[in-house]
């Protein structure tokens, strides 16, 4: 499979799945050391053709292509300039997530098996207008540590060693967004393991090897 064709089969999964709406959004891969494949301007996650992606060049940070790119690109560039193991990068703001970005209740990631290993690493950064130079460089040096970032007021930005992986990440978030949000909602008390139980299986289970920051 073609990168873009992986990047159109991630954006119907994510309209398909709740992950994301309209044109909210925006989803990356990259080529090479030099250059990314964006989603242009505008685009509608669910219906992306092999004209709606935009390459880019990380480097010059200069579009290569005749579309515009999204107007997040800043922030796609930053991580991958930040992170060279990072293939795939997914901007989206899933109804769950977002309500918590908008809020100040925290994302526990102390629940289940995904969401001790996708959602051990998350950031947190302030608002900045969309596509603006403050949220790319607010993310790029969040990503050095991070692999899921938390927008505040906006959504969230995640990023893996592949579209899949992402994407399992982006899940799993919103999974465990709308699990908070409907315990507290039923009264239902959630038991989490303590820190301990979590390491124990980062780093001696056979489930996936720990990404460490």
């Amino acid at each position: 499979m073609n990168i873009s064709n992986g990047l159109i089969n991630c954006g119907k999964y994510m309209l398909n799945n709740n992950l994301a709406w309209g044109t909210s959004g925006n989803i990356s891969s990259r080529v090479d050391d030099k250059t990314m494949l964006i989603t242009a301007s505008g685009t509608f996650m669910g219906d992306l053709k092999e004209e709606d992606f935009v390459l880019f060049d990380l480097k010059s940070e200069k579009n290569l292509s005749e579309r515009k790119a999204s107007k997040e690109t800043p922030m796609h560039t930053g991580i991958y300039n930040n992170r060279s193991d990072v293939q795939a990068v997914i901007h989206s703001s899933p109804f769950y997530t977002t309500l918590f970005a908008c809020s100040k209740e925290p994302i526990l990631s102390n629940l289940f098996i995904e969401n001790f290993y996708y959602l051990e690493n998350i950031g947190y950064v302030d608002y900045f207008h969309p596509g603006t130079r403050d949220l790319g460089e607010a993310i790029a040096e969040e990503a050095k540590k991070s692999d899921v970032i938390m927008m505040r007021n906006h959504g969230v930005v995640v990023m893996d060693t592949s579209l899949s992986e992402a994407l399992m990440r982006l899940e799993t978030l919103e999974m465990t967004c709308r699990m908070i949000l409907t315990a507290k909602s039923s009264g239902v008390e959630l038991h989490s393991l303590p820190d301990y139980k979590v390491t124990e299986f980062l780093e001696e289970s056979l489930y996936k090897p720990r990404v460490k920051r």
